[in-house]
């Protein structure tokens, strides 16, 4: 009977985890791959149909507006990382005791709501703006130059609202590596470079590696950024799923276009973990 129960018991562990995720992410997946092969509207009702033209419709009519959502989101990623690398390795190493401080005060931007950051970097990226506009009344910009409205105004907003996600899983990777482990590269007479390229950068690829899918996965399916801060011609995939969902009402449009956006996710990440090497990374982070 013990024995039994302690089979039983990693099941156990694991079967609240089980259930939150099949109540709140395999059986909306489930429902919304059903939409998303119905045809109807919102007068006449929907009916399942297995409508797969949906998803062909989809692609070909929003495909450059999903590239331009995976290239947004790759930029903005690419960004993080630069800001977060720099940022987390300072702190790791040089931080001493006030690395908690530091910390909080990264995140403390981030105790305000998504829209009202959103909101505040337009006023900054804005054309008489307290950035551009003294530039431009002292004739540094010309008078055309404009920020907002543009893809740079996107990645810009995006990279600033997800950049804890990159900061806290690098530090966190190199936190646990220590001083003492370039104290040891060092007296093995490696100099700085070599040092940071072969035993802090390779134990750090855990963080990085989870950052970058905490980053990309929601940059590029946002359309808040999109909507505040580009123009006609920057809009998300995320745009389109909102205005067929609560404009259009086309709701098996919009549930195939999710669809379609979450394996294109899936795809490029496990692309990026094969690429990476997952085992190596999961080998590293066991170290």
């Amino acid at each position: 009977m013990a024995r039994r129960r302690g089979r039983l018991a990693p099941y156990l562990m694991v079967l609240p985890g089980g259930l939150w995720l099949a109540a709140f992410f395999l059986v909306p997946a489930a429902l919304m791959v059903s939409l998303s092969l119905q045809t109807g509207n919102l007068v006449d009702g929907f009916r399942q149909t297995l409508h797969w033209q949906n998803y062909t419709d989809g692609l070909s009519t929003y495909g450059d507006t999903f590239a331009r959502s995976l290239w947004y989101g790759l930029l903005a990623t690419a960004a993080c990382i630069a800001i977060s690398y720099p940022a987390a390795y300072w702190i790791a190493f040089r931080g001493g005791r006030h690395k908690t401080t530091y910390l909080f005060l990264i995140l403390l931007p981030y105790f305000v709501s998504f829209i009202l950051r959103t909101v505040a970097w337009k006023l900054v990226l804005t054309d008489n703006g307290p950035v551009l506009g003294p530039l431009r009344d002292n004739g540094i910009l010309p008078d055309g130059f404009r920020v907002l409205d543009t893809g740079f105004a996107v990645v810009s907003g995006l990279t600033y609202n997800f950049l804890p996600f990159m900061v806290l899983p690098i530090y966190v990777a190199l936190e646990r590596i220590g001083p003492h482990a370039v104290e040891a590269a060092r007296d093995l007479y490696a100099s700085r470079v070599q040092a940071f390229a072969r035993v802090v950068l390779p134990l750090s690829l855990p963080g990085v590696f989870a950052g970058v899918v905490m980053t990309f996965v929601p940059a590029s399916s946002d359309y808040v950024n999109a909507e505040l801060l580009g123009g006609p011609h920057n809009t998300m995939i995320g745009n389109v799923i909102q205005a067929e969902y609560f404009n259009s009402g086309a709701y098996p449009t919009a549930s195939a276009l999710s669809f379609t956006l979450m394996a294109i996710l899936l795809a490029g990440i496990f692309l990026y973990a094969r690429t990476l090497g997952a085992r190596h990374v999961l080998e590293a982070a066991r170290r």
